[in-house]
């Protein structure tokens, strides 16, 4: 795990200069590069698209953006880094005074050092965000200040990968491409999303598994607009976010609390002894309070490290490459896949033979368990799962009630329907 865990970084590593936004070049690039991992379908959105109460925004694309002093030197400078520019900025090409230029400036007082991620979206405005530090030093005077943009009519991008399952309902797996250098928030959950895929399409799930690489909220609202007719397939859900830094995993609950796929989570991390927290619902955080609307009310929780605002380097130059590591990372897709691993083997099955206890050893049940160090493990839980399939329980009704390791609660369901004990 480790090695994929170097492979996730460098992903995060290389789209980390690359400027996103909710719409623009920075997210087709960024498609563009997760595309040579996944094969994705890109979509295209026009400008003034109405999606659900929302409507598509104007396109918005930067090259370059600075503010210079009197020598020409530039003491904020987008090729630095790409939060220096105020997300949405319109453009603008003048020279002023530092008293005018102030109200235009954003920073971070508390982390002096530290450049802050601000935006605006759908309010026209300009700006840059830079270190206080580097505010401090500026003298008085004149400086040129500059930000080649465009905001004109174009499109809103979105991707999907898909991994065929054996049935054709869907769970979804989410994560956002909005958001410019920050390496935890979002880049992580990018790479996670990535190499869950790339793993689940060399097995053969049950379920079919859609990944959704959409901008924030409504890059979301887009894809919902848009998936009308494929909402009753929508089964289960995940939104990815936060995944790489070095705090305990946390999962955020859908809307219901009592979604199957909630209850894997909580049985997951239980089972794993994984320092972990779980939340209720909140109407804030990422694209899970999209999917878990009243209107569409899905199962679809959030799996984090360290919460959306929940450390200081939230949404500051300081969430960069260093501050999430390849161990994390490959922490959080493990989990994913032992969660998916479960979700995709819980099943409700009816015994076959409800009157008295079948005869296991006729049929070679209890000799097929051998020499297994876990044989007597292994007899109870087939014998668990005959008391309870009677088409209520689910495998994970019986592991939680049984005490059992759901792996060994689901070896012995496979063995017992091989034998004509039980059906699905």
């Amino acid at each position: 795990m480790t090695a994929v865990g170097e492979e996730m970084h460098a992903l995060v590593e290389r789209l980390y200069p690359l400027c996103r936004s909710i719409t623009g070049d920075g997210v087709r690039a960024t498609l563009e590069i997760v595309g040579e991992y996944v094969p994705l379908q890109v979509h295209e959105v026009p400008t003034g698209t109405q999606v659900l109460d929302w409507t598509v925004p104007q396109e918005w694309n930067i090259r370059d953006a600075y503010v210079a002093d009197t020598a020409g030197n530039r003491v904020v400078d987008f090729a630095a880094s790409s939060l220096h520019v105020l997300g949405y900025s319109v453009p603008v090409s003048r020279t002023m005074p530092l008293a005018e230029l102030r109200a235009h400036l954003h920073t971070l007082p508390d982390h002096p050092a530290w450049v802050p991620y601000r935006t605006s979206y759908y309010t026209p405005e300009w700006g840059f965000c830079l270190a206080q530090e580097t505010l401090d030093a500026l003298p008085d005077g004149d400086y040129e200040v500059r930000i080649d943009s465009t905001l004109a009519d174009g499109h809103l991008t979105y991707a999907e990968h898909v991994v065929p399952g054996r049935v054709p309902d869907e769970v979804i797996i989410s994560c956002h491409v909005c958001h410019p250098s920050l390496a935890n928030d979002n880049l992580a959950g990018i790479a996670v999303a990535t190499f869950l895929a790339r793993t689940l399409a060399q097995e053969t799930p049950y379920y079919t598994y859609r990944f959704i690489y959409a901008p924030g909220t409504i890059g979301a609202i887009t894809w919902l607009a848009r998936n009308a007719e494929r909402i009753e397939r929508l089964k289960h859900g995940l939104v990815l976010a936060c995944a790489g830094d070095a705090g305990q995993l946390t999962y955020k609950q859908s809307r219901r609390g009592d979604a199957e796929i909630d209850r894997v989570l909580r049985h997951v991390l239980a089972t794993s002894e994984r320092p972990h927290r779980i939340t209720e619902f909140t109407p804030y955080g990422y694209d899970e309070r999209q999917y878990c609307s009243p209107g569409f009310d899905l199962g679809v929780g959030s799996l984090s490290r360290t919460p959306y605002a929940g450390y200081p380097e939230y949404h500051t130059s300081a969430d960069n490459p260093d501050f999430v590591s390849p161990e994390a990372m490959a922490d959080t897709l493990a989990v994913c896949r032992e969660a998916f691993a479960v979700l995709d083997r819980n099943r409700r099955y009816v015994n076959l033979s409800p009157y008295g206890e079948p005869q296991l050893g006729r049929r070679g049940l209890y000799d097929s368990l051998g020499g297994r160090s876990d044989a007597k493990q292994a007899q109870l839980a087939m014998l668990w799962v005959l008391s309870l399939s009677d088409g209520e329980h689910s495998l994970l009704d019986v592991a939680e009630r049984s005490g059992l390791p759901f792996d060994t609660v689901a070896v012995a369901a496979d063995a017992l329907l091989g034998a004509g004990l039980i059906k699905a």
